[in-house]
């Protein structure tokens, strides 16, 4: 394929797990090649350190096999953040699945100890492993929310194939937030010449304003605070014309 349909749903999860599954078949668009749902779409974060442990799900577990089930009905691709078991059972994995056209599963590797809160008191890192995976002859990689603030993990992710970055959040509302998403969803674009895909929950509590940019920082399309679904055509031209007119992967030293 020469384009991707992609379509970022902008909405809010619930406390219930329950009532984030039942939602999915209503959220979850037809006529894209790849919908990306928020970080932590499963059940919510709650209130600043909340022991989300019991919600936690494996990835076989009811919210991905609905999320696959959605996805089989669309026709189309499915990445969703939720809780996963891990080692410590007090301390779940950030995760992302991704289910229909492709099967993958990551584990959130930066944890939000930033900004006044400390996720890492409640959650255990993933891997130290970029995930990859291939959806509609495009390579995507995979980060969740406060990757996104570490211009070397979306790099590693580049130097594994990806030509598009795919990024659930919840990126909690506050002074210059709204700016900071904005500002390093182009960036790691630009400096990496790849379509970024960055779908947030909204406001009040989290930031909205889902991205598609591409590989010059374009923006594509674009969420406002609000509950939203915006899509967009990822154009594998587009993305060769811009390695072409910006070198600099080729041109890398170190």
């Amino acid at each position: 394929m020469n384009t991707l349909r992609v379509a970022l749903v902008q909405q809010a999860s619930d406390l219930d797990p329950v009532v984030n599954r039942a939602r999915l078949a209503d959220l979850v668009p037809a006529g894209a090649d790849l919908v990306v749902l928020p970080e932590a779409f499963a059940r919510d974060f709650g209130p600043p350190g909340s022991d989300v442990s019991a919600s936690a799900e494996p990835v076989d577990g009811p919210f991905a096999t609905e999320v696959d089930k959605v996805a089989a009905e669309r026709g189309t691709t499915v990445v969703a953040g939720m809780f996963e078991p891990g080692e410590d059972p007090g301390r779940p994995f950030n995760t992302l699945v991704v289910r229909g056209a492709a099967e993958a599963a990551y584990r959130k590797i930066h944890l939000y100890d930033s900004f006044g809160y400390r996720e890492s008191d409640r959650l255990s890192p993933g891997p130290l492993e970029p995930v990859v995976v291939e959806v509609g002859g495009f390579v995507l990689g995979l980060m969740t929310c406060y990757d996104l603030r570490f211009p070397e993990m979306a790099r590693a992710l580049v130097d594994r194939g990806a030509e598009v970055l795919v990024v659930p959040a919840a990126w909690v509302a506050g002074p210059r937030k709204v700016d900071h998403w904005r500002t390093l969803v182009r960036a790691r674009a630009i400096e990496n010449t790849v379509f970024v895909v960055a779908a947030g929950q909204p406001a009040p509590r989290y930031s909205g304003h889902s991205l598609v940019v591409d590989p010059l920082g374009d923006v594509l399309a674009e969420a406002g605070d609000g509950p939203e679904t915006v899509t967009a055509t990822l154009d594998r031209d587009v993305l060769a014309e811009a390695r072409r007119t910006n070198p600099s992967l080729a041109n890398r030293r170190m």
